[in-house]
Order: C-alpha cells, then structure tokens, then sequence
C-alpha cells in the first residue's frame, strides 16, 4: 500500500503504507487510512511528530549480530528522520498557510 498525503500549500507526497502510518501515528493521529487533520490542529501534529522524531532519534540502534552476512552488515536502513522530512515540509507549509492536510491510498 502507498500513501500519498495532500495539502492546497504543497506538492504532494507519497509514501511506502508502513513509514506512512508510522508516521500519522507519532502526529497524533489514529492511523485510519484515509483521513484529515484540520488546519487549526496542523501545528500541534506538527509539533508531536517533530517531538516523536526526535525522541526516537536518541535512541541508539540495535547493534546487529556477527551473524548476519557481509552484504547486508553495510546495508543500511533510512532513518526515521529522514522518511519524516517531507512530511515535516508539507505540514509546515499547511500550517504556515492554514491549510488542511489529507492522505489517502493508492
């Protein structure tokens, strides 16, 4: 499943479902696919999904064990930080232009 979330005040963005609703949560939001938040309420998912985020961050990752092959010991995944900046971007324009934020999908 993708995800692609839409506001007047920005390009719209999509995403894998699994970041996605990860992502919906940490704002506050229940995770129900598809769904708004009203503009009046855009700063406030703003601001605890920007607080999530940085919460998360502090925590340290798993250290992976010395059985996992060569390959993938260099593979690394994307950081929780950056699957949120666009997000981020397109809340920060909503709510600098008050605006609502939809997803829905795809």
């Amino acid at each position: 499943m993708l995800v692609t979330f839409t506001s007047k005040a920005y390009p719209d963005i999509t995403m894998f479902g699994e970041a996605a609703l990860h992502l919906i949560k940490l704002m506050g939001h229940s995770g129900v696919v598809p769904s708004a938040i009203m503009a009046e309420d855009v700063p406030a998912a703003l601001d605890r999904l920007k607080n999530a985020i940085q919460s998360e961050s502090r925590v340290p990752p798993p250290e992976k064990s010395s059985d996992v092959p060569d390959k993938e010991s260099h593979e690394q995944g994307v950081s929780l930080k950056n699957r949120a900046l666009p997000l981020i971007e397109l809340l920060s324009a909503a709510a600098k232009e008050n605006c609502d934020v939809m997803w829905k999908a795809m």
